[in-house]
């Protein structure tokens, strides 16, 4: 029995140690490891993205609801599929996704982007098939905060993007969730800056905005 309880231990370590050697970062690396430790639990609400859903407190947002924040700031899609074993080992009940404006900030085709998003869905629905996904809409950003330069100019590549995202899943019986609309200034298509005190990330009333949206699919 200890035999078997040390090399548990021994295979729990290498499989830290291996998430740690990859190309995503340091504090990717912290946050990854700490999601690794964590035990998994029935019914999970995973909340999976880059540093706008990292920066989310969901379980006080969602009380009631089991929600776990699986975002990670500067998070990349190849990032969440690197990590995408730690999501689904829990079978979880249901995956918010919203990544891919970090991708387009380095460079990344808007069509790459779009197909990694879906690549990301497909392999939720195909490790456990009872997990609804819910691919949410990339965020509008604003770049008059004259902040985070290299986000904040791509528009046109994040509507791209969405409308593409949107007929995928109406394609492939996944459900698109359009967070865009709801956050854009009435005369543009600007992040509206009640949501943003920087042109990408959200203030409070940005989250509050959120969750309204969400909330009839965490709740069905």
């Amino acid at each position: 029995m200890k035999k078997i309880i040390l090399n548990l231990v021994l295979l729990f370590s290498l499989f830290i140690v291996s998430a740690q050697e990859n190309e995503f970062g340091t504090y990717y690396n912290q946050r990854l490891s700490l999601f690794i430790s964590l035990p998994d639990e029935p019914n999970e609400i995973i909340m999976l993205g880059n540093s706008i859903t990292d920066g989310g407190e969901w379980s006080e947002l969602l009380p009631g609801y089991n929600v776990k924040n699986r975002g990670i700031s500067g998070d990349v899609t190849a990032g969440v599929l690197y990590r995408l074993n730690e999501v689904t080992s829990a079978k979880p009940a249901k995956v918010f996704l919203l990544i891919g404006i970090n991708d387009l900030a380095r460079g990344i085709p808007a069509d790459t982007v779009f197909k990694n998003i879906c690549l990301i869905a497909e392999k939720i629905r195909a490790t456990t098939p009872e997990t609804e996904v819910y691919i949410q809409s990339i965020l509008p950003v604003n770049p008059s905060f004259k902040k985070f330069a290299g986000h904040v100019d791509k528009t046109n590549a994040v509507k791209q993007i969405n409308q593409k995202l949107n007929d995928w899943c109406s394609e492939n019986d996944v459900e698109f969730v359009n967070l865009f609309d709801a956050f854009i200034e009435s005369d543009s298509d600007y992040l509206d800056p009640e949501f943003t005190n920087d042109g990408l990330h959200l203030t409070a009333k940005g989250y509050l905005t959120w969750i309204k949206i969400i909330y009839p699919f965490i709740k069905s």
